[in-house]
């Protein structure tokens, strides 16, 4: 009696696994999609936040203290019922601009600390050869702090996939809202929302040891754990 009811509970987990397993690649396409924009946001935001004028500055400042002050479902809904409505945006492109945008914020904090952490006095070689301060930032500066923001970048890639999520409230079809389907449909609660557990478990586990590994590998001496750490 006992290894039967566990056959069959296994039977169903497979069944919902394999009905989820066919929406995993949306979770996947609206969470890259979302961060390539935030990646975008961040670098340009990041860098208008430590320009000299003061104009641009307080601009920056008030997008990245804004979107980072407003629930992130909140900005779904802006999106999709709001200005959503008014410029006619379909479900995939709100729900990516919502998550984008408020990563975007994350993002350019990210990208200035990154750009701070290198020593000033390397600006000050640079242009002592004549480089402005955009070759500078351009040809010395970024390439260096891309390698010390990697780390803390992927883990909002995997803050950013779980939070995709959310664009389930507005009817985009992806790993969370299949599961409520499924649920919804078979009545089957618990073993539905564990697989969706489950899966999202998988995926961030995964990519956690890359981010490890991309520690690793692009580590800078001197900010952070050295290459040769274990």
């Amino acid at each position: 009696m006992t290894m039967t009811w566990f056959f069959e509970q296994i039977e169903i987990l497979s069944r919902v696994f394999y009905y989820l397993i066919q929406v995993v690649h949306w979770t996947i396409l609206i969470s890259i999609s979302a961060y390539v924009l935030a990646m975008v946001l961040g670098l340009v935001f990041g860098v208008a936040r430590i320009s000299r004028n003061r104009i641009i500055r307080v601009f920056a400042g008030a997008y990245i203290n804004t979107l980072r002050g407003v629930p992130l479902l909140v900005l779904i809904f802006f999106f999709y019922f709001g200005l959503g409505k008014v410029i006619n945006l379909d479900r995939f492109v709100a729900g990516v601009l919502a998550v984008g945008v408020c990563y975007g914020a994350y993002m350019a904090e990210i990208f200035r600390s990154g750009i701070e952490a290198i020593d000033y006095g390397q600006h000050e070689a640079a242009m002592s050869l004549g480089m402005t301060r955009w070759q500078t930032l351009r040809h010395i500066i970024l390439p260096q702090s891309v390698r010390i923001v990697v780390p803390p970048g992927a883990n909002e890639f995997i803050a950013c996939l779980k939070d995709s999520s959310l664009v389930s409230i507005i009817g985009l079809r992806e790993l969370t809202r299949a599961g409520r389907e499924y649920a919804n449909q078979y009545f089957l609660d618990f073993h539905t929302w564990l697989v969706v557990g489950v899966i999202y478990l998988i995926m961030t586990l995964s990519l956690t040891r890359l981010v490890k590994y991309l520690e690793k590998r692009v580590a800078v001496h001197g900010y952070g754990a050295s290459r040769d750490d274990h």
